[in-house]
């Protein structure tokens, strides 16, 4: 498909006609949540783009229209990867230059008036009803980095780490959408583990971290006690955001043992409001970190090329106003695919349901400038990292705003992109 479009997609967007990713907006026009596509600077709202005959040359979506009446994606997402598919290409051939169907949309300024607004005009919310979340631990660089913090080199990696994506069940009403506020959490700290009596205070969390990880949606439910096989796990995941899944790393570290983490990742999770689909992603997939250990046969993919290159970055911005770039990495540095996780997550006949959210574990490439968690930059706090302006951190201060970005391609006509995930650090509350 030509990259050209009759609507002014500015280069270098994140939301090209190659893109086409979709999310939940209200506006003051409309200030129901419903379903809509970014696109440049702009969002399309699908409700009243179906409402005004907008899909009247996809028969395949007509009697499904209600879907994008709804206050979240569960219902689009429901109708299964093929339509997805076909309802994106639909909307790309929409505003495609030489448009098929100019009558839609290229030469009807009245609906163009009604239903495409500025991005910065619109208030975003979370894309789907996240009923469970899960967490994964995929990012082989970062475990081992972490490993080697707390266990040294020759036990930084659990016997199972490469023969399992190993996971956590998480919590899924504290999944945020970008720009929502952070909250520094209390929580139970011992404050000198050295000390004969373990005794612990209840605090302000005083290492808070970021995680910068991926997000997976899936659009498939499975029935209890039967797995989705590898070969099919692919049909069941809907799309990819941004995610930064926070952690408190003093409150982590005293609670963690022996049924893992807690409190130190309850308080917030938030991810980014436009959601990638999987087969705007397809041209970027590639062959994630290479296990050198034989896994069993129902973790063993077809195609080696199963993770996404997505350039990812962190930058951080201080309240005095200075942004600071403090990781580039991608998201090529995962050991274990979504497709593997989902088939593990299954394999014991868990059921999965249509909005759930799958994290791949914080990413992290070999050099310093890669790791995607303060944890690792700073040795668990030991030495500061610079920031502009003369500044430093060990760990998130209060008014702290952290962005990740994340871009797929190198042409700039053509990027698939995910916008941003923002999230600005408030003060505990004093108990």
């Amino acid at each position: 498909m030509s990259s050209h479009s009759w609507f002014d997609i500015p280069r270098g967007s994140h939301f090209s006609l190659a893109n086409i990713p979709f999310g939940i907006i209200s506006s003051t026009s409309s200030t129901t949540p419903h379903v809509a596509i970014a696109i440049g600077n702009h969002a399309l709202d699908l409700a009243i783009f179906a409402a005004n005959n907008g899909f009247s040359a996809l028969s395949t979506i007509q009697p499904h229209q209600a879907v994008f009446s709804q206050p979240t994606l569960n219902a689009f997402a429901t109708l299964g990867r093929p339509i997805h598919a076909v309802v994106r290409k639909y909307i790309q051939s929409v505003f495609v230059k030489d448009t098929p169907y100019p009558e839609v949309l290229k030469t009807n300024s009245s609906l163009q008036k009604q239903a495409i607004f500025p991005l910065k005009e619109v208030q975003t919310h979370l894309p789907f009803k996240i009923g469970d979340y899960t967490d994964f631990y995929a990012g082989l660089n970062h475990a081992y980095n972490v490993g080697v913090l707390f266990r040294g080199p020759a036990n930084a990696l659990q016997p199972n780490y490469k023969h399992l994506p190993v996971g956590y069940h998480g919590r899924a009403s504290s999944v945020v959408v970008s720009g929502t506020p952070i909250r520094r959490p209390n929580g139970q700290i011992l404050e000198n583990p050295a000390a004969e009596q373990k005794l612990p205070s209840l605090s302000p969390c005083r290492k808070l971290d970021i995680e910068l990880e991926l997000g997976a949606f899936v659009c498939r439910a499975n029935r209890m006690g039967e797995p989705v096989p590898i070969s099919k796990a692919q049909d069941s995941l809907f799309g990819v955001v941004l995610m930064n899944d926070w952690s408190a790393r003093d409150v982590q570290a005293w609670e963690y043992v022996p049924l893992g983490p807690f409190n130190a990742k309850n308080f917030g999770t938030s991810i980014s409001a436009w959601v990638v689909l999987a087969d705007a992603l397809e041209p970027f997939l590639v062959k994630g970190l290479e296990n050198d250990t034989q896994i069993l046969p129902y973790l063993q993919e077809k195609n080696a090329e199963s993770v996404y290159d997505i350039k990812l970055q962190v930058d951080l911005k201080t309240s005095s106003g200075q942004s600071s770039t403090i990781c580039r990495t991608s998201s090529r540095n995962l050991l274990w695919s979504f497709p593997q996780m989902l088939t593990h997550h299954s394999i014991t006949g868990c059921p999965l349901q249509v909005g759930d959210l799958l994290g791949s574990g914080t990413i992290s490439g070999l050099e310093p400038s890669e790791r995607g968690s303060l944890l690792e930059q700073t040795a668990n706090g030991k030495v500061s990292i610079k920031l502009s302006g003369e500044e430093e951190r060990r760990f998130l201060e209060d008014g702290d705003e952290v962005t990740i970005t994340g871009v797929c391609g190198s042409d700039d006509g053509a990027l698939v992109g995910f916008g941003d995930c923002v999230g600005i650090i408030e003060p505990a509350l004093k108990l």
